[in-house]
């Protein structure tokens, strides 16, 4: 493949993988399980991410591959794990993507409610689905603009808020301070609640890994995947907690429900009439970024697979631009799927959000498994590439203790989501898709091959 990604699509590549649909759609259910003590989930969240990626980032430093952490859970834990990881990365993407071609449909809806709730998910797919096969450059390019879109807004959501809150800019200049934060409760639900909030949490944080699958294609990897893990995690955690402290100190934190979404009501607060239709217009090009990212980050693991001959050898073969070109049609294959329960569900389901939400929570424990990959494998790729780490700029700070710190705090939050009757059944979902695939590897495996590949 073609090394063209430069360093400042690679960043917006991980902080439009992240900025998404869990700050946009995600904010309210967190906020309404636990209030203003969500700023600390964040945090709390942020610092583990940030843990994963250092991880990544010291693999990536002396091995920067594509595909990378499905490679490194095939050389330093077990091909199945490789295979595991490759699989819950595609399903992952693809049900992103399905889920967010559904959302297109109700996004357009707002100016033109008679379109077809399909259409736009179909022109939108096309689009991305060119751009992925015209060059890797294409892609990181109009993913750079889709995430710039939506760093820009937040940003002037939070100077706009700031504003608000301090000096009372469109609040006839009397601030609103900081009160709201705690005059109606700050763990209004509890430890209980607290926990529950991390579920939605930790999942709008899944996307930050697309840099290790970016790797293989980045000009110059180690200085440009060291700069990204470095700079993203603050980024992230300023465009988060800052957007989530703005909302939470102008409406009280359990009015959040009847003011309808946050962000536009802030833009509305600060007196732009417009804010619906320019929120709505964001919140479109995250839609349009997040299966932008999941063509591109599934598409390379299916190359993974087939170059570990566990696909058909088609999925390898590039394009005279280094894209797998069979590796892309598949998944965009896939996601037409979303198009097409777009066109079916409505007949069962009236509420597109509930559409929404039915198709998307099925990604989040898939989701995870790269992370615990990636912090399993850490461990046993130090003790193998020993002799590199005299000179290493970037080492997982205290490892392995806080690989274990970080596997068990993943656990906490998953065993919540299980007892979270809200969540239980993405649980579910991830764990039938698991089983599913243990059955599948290990009734194909000679047994006498012992752990080498299929």
């Amino acid at each position: 493949m073609n090394r063209k990604l430069k360093s400042r699509q690679v960043q917006m590549i991980a902080l439009g993988g992240t900025i998404g649909v869990g700050l946009f759609m995600g904010a309210n259910s967190s906020i309404k399980w636990t209030g203003p003590s969500v700023l600390l989930a964040y945090a709390l969240a942020g610092v583990f991410l940030y843990l994963i990626m250092r991880a990544l980032g010291e693999m990536l430093y002396i091995d920067p591959a594509t595909g990378s952490f499905a490679k490194y859970a095939t050389e330093y834990i077990h091909p199945f794990f490789g295979f595991l990881t490759a699989w819950c990365n595609v399903f992952q993407w693809v049900i992103v993507g399905m889920s967010e071609m559904i959302a297109l449909g109700g996004y357009f809806a707002f100016w033109w409610p008679n379109l077809p709730q399909w259409l736009p998910g179909l022109i939108a797919l096309i689009i991305i689905t060119l751009a992925n096969l015209a060059s890797v450059k294409a892609f990181g390019e109009m993913e750079f603009w889709f995430a710039l879109i939506k760093v820009l807004t937040i940003i002037f959501m939070i100077i706009a808020g700031a504003l608000l809150i301090f000096v009372g800019v469109g609040n006839d200049f009397h601030p609103i301070g900081l009160d709201n934060l705690w005059t109606h409760g700050f763990f209004t639900g509890g430890w209980k609640g607290f926990f529950f909030s991390l579920a939605i949490v930790v999942g709008s944080y899944q996307g930050m890994e697309l840099i290790g699958v970016s790797a293989g294609e980045t000009e110059n990897p180690q200085k440009t995947l060291v700069q990204a893990i470095k700079s993203m995690i603050w980024r992230i955690l300023i465009f988060y907690i800052g957007a989530i402290f703005v909302i939470l100190c102008i409406y009280p934190w359990d009015k959040l429900g009847e003011v309808g979404s946050p962000f536009v009501q802030t833009f509305a607060k600060f007196g732009i009439p417009i804010a619906a239709g320019l929120i709505n217009f964001v919140v479109i090009t995250a839609a349009l970024s997040g299966a932008n990212s999941g063509i591109y980050s599934s598409s390379r693991m299916l190359y993974t697979l087939a170059d570990k001959k566990q696909l058909p050898h088609k999925f390898t073969l590039l394009g005279r631009n280094g894209i797998p070109i069979y590796s892309v049609l598949a998944v965009s294959f896939g996601i037409l799927l979303g198009v097409i329960l777009n066109m079916v569900l409505p007949l069962i389901y009236k509420d597109a959000s509930s559409i929404f939400v039915k198709v998307f929570s099925a990604s989040i424990l898939p989701g995870m498994i790269p992370w615990f990959v990636i912090l399993v494998s850490q461990i046993k790729f130090r003790k193998v590439h020993q002799e590199k780490y005299a000179d290493h700029p970037f080492k997982m700070p205290f490892s392995p203790y806080t690989n274990y710190l970080t596997l068990f705090f993943l656990f906490v939050v998953l065993i919540f989501m299980f007892l979270n009757s809200e969540t239980r059944v993405s649980v579910i979902v991830g764990v039938i898709f698991i089983l599913f695939l243990v059955i599948i590897y290990f009734s194909k495996r000679d047994t006498k091959a012992g752990a080498k590949d299929l």
